[in-house]
């Protein structure tokens, strides 16, 4: 491979050098190899445009990639093809799949790619681009349908509460899948995920069962301790309680604590015994 400016100037000068032996000798037979030689080597002059490579191919034999820009001179008749190698993503449509518990789910995901390999990108797959779009969405459901959509129990993975782990695994396997076509996945993220529309009236509905459950053992928590607490006080105060006393006193304030509505104060004008 040759500068394409040098490789100009050596065929202009083989021309001219074949039209001077003609002028000089006025023999059109003397000149005329040379002629044609420096025509022969101008269909080997090719540019090369920033971010993209040119696969250079002689009678079905492969010589070579050229990737840096500018002009060059190459092989005569060889087969040149052009590839990007510019940073592209692609936008998978909304997959309907299963989760690992069952639960029909949408999900879609954004790839962010590039060109590695040029050759392999051109050669091992018949159009790298499609490829790139089907190992995605294949690769999609294959992650999609490993957790569920949400975890309740809050042990392990779900597709909502770890999107960057799963994120991460999608794009673990996309380079997996997507080596053999000379593509390397620069980054893969959900864009979509929420439950099909013929369970999603049911799920919100468990959501906000769980989340009321969770929210009332929180409050418990709260109020045991903050009892435990009032109690300790009063006994380093010295109030002296004894059983029966601190146990209305512990349903007192449970019930002042824990319930939904204000609680109502009661005088006691008698004694509990």
């Amino acid at each position: 491979m040759l500068n394409g400016f040098i490789g100009l100037v050596i065929l202009v000068a083989i021309v001219l050098a074949g039209l001077y032996l003609i002028a000089v000798t006025e023999n059109p037979i003397a000149g005329a190899p040379l002629i044609f030689l420096g025509f022969i080597g101008l269909s080997g002059v090719f540019i090369v445009q920033p971010n993209q490579a040119v696969l250079l191919v002689f009678f079905g034999r492969y010589l070579g990639t050229v990737r840096g820009s500018g002009l060059w001179l190459g092989v005569p008749f060889t087969f040149r093809r052009k590839v990007s190698l510019k940073v592209r993503n692609f936008n998978s449509k909304k997959l309907k799949v299963n989760d690992v518990l069952g639960n029909p789910i949408e999900i879609a995901a954004v790839i962010v790619f590039k060109v590695v390999d040029s050759a392999k990108a051109l050669f091992d797959v018949d159009d790298y681009e499609q490829f790139v779009e089907i190992q995605s969405e294949t690769a999609l459901r294959h992650v999609a349908s490993r957790y569920p959509y949400d975890n309740f129990d809050e042990e392990g993975y779900s597709l909502r509460g770890n999107s960057e782990e799963v994120a991460n695994e999608l794009a673990h396997e996309l380079q997996s899948r997507l080596s053999v076509a000379g593509v390397e996945v620069m980054e893969a993220r959900l864009t979509h995920l929420a439950y099909s529309t013929e369970i999603a009236s049911a799920m919100l509905q468990r959501q906000q069962a769980s989340a009321i459950v969770s929210a009332r053992h929180r409050i418990v928590e709260g109020a045991v301790g903050m009892v435990q607490m009032a109690i300790k006080q009063l006994q380093q105060e010295g109030f002296e309680l004894d059983e029966e006393r601190k146990a209305a006193m512990i349903n007192n304030l449970m019930v002042a604590i824990v319930s939904e509505r204000s609680a109502q104060p009661v005088i006691n004008s008698g004694s509990l015994y």
